[in-house]
């Protein structure tokens, strides 16, 4: 069984950073793709950033300066990292995992629970 275990967020304060790490566990034959989407509403989530499994890196266009991505194979982890936090920034981020599953070799879509970032003095 694949789980995504998320951690990283809490309360920061504007002008600083935060870095959120995810992390599967569980056999999945190979990992596709790992990144981050933000919880807009109960309903919607838009993209954030990713990494696809031979290394090339997606991030949301407005935020590239100041949003980081970094993919750990050795680990299965992946790393969001955001400097100059601002209030925009606050939200749930949702980490997402794609690959295939080692039994039947099928692509599927792994969610965490979504961690809270708060920007706040």
């Amino acid at each position: 069984q694949v789980h995504v275990v998320e951690s990283g967020g809490g309360l920061v304060q504007p002008g600083g950073s935060v870095t959120l790490t995810c992390t599967v566990t569980g056999n999945v034959e190979r990992l596709n793709d790992l990144g981050w989407y933000r919880q807009e509403s109960e309903n919607r989530r838009e993209f954030v950033a990713a990494v696809t499994w031979d290394g090339r890196k997606n991030i949301r266009n407005s935020e590239q300066g100041r949003w980081f991505v970094f993919r750990d194979d050795y680990r299965k982890s992946v790393r969001l990292h955001i400097i100059d936090l601002k209030d925009g920034d606050t939200g749930v981020y949702v980490c997402n995992m794609r690959g295939r599953r080692s039994d039947d070799n099928q692509i599927f879509d792994e969610w965490g629970q979504g961690i809270r970032v708060t920007v706040s003095l």
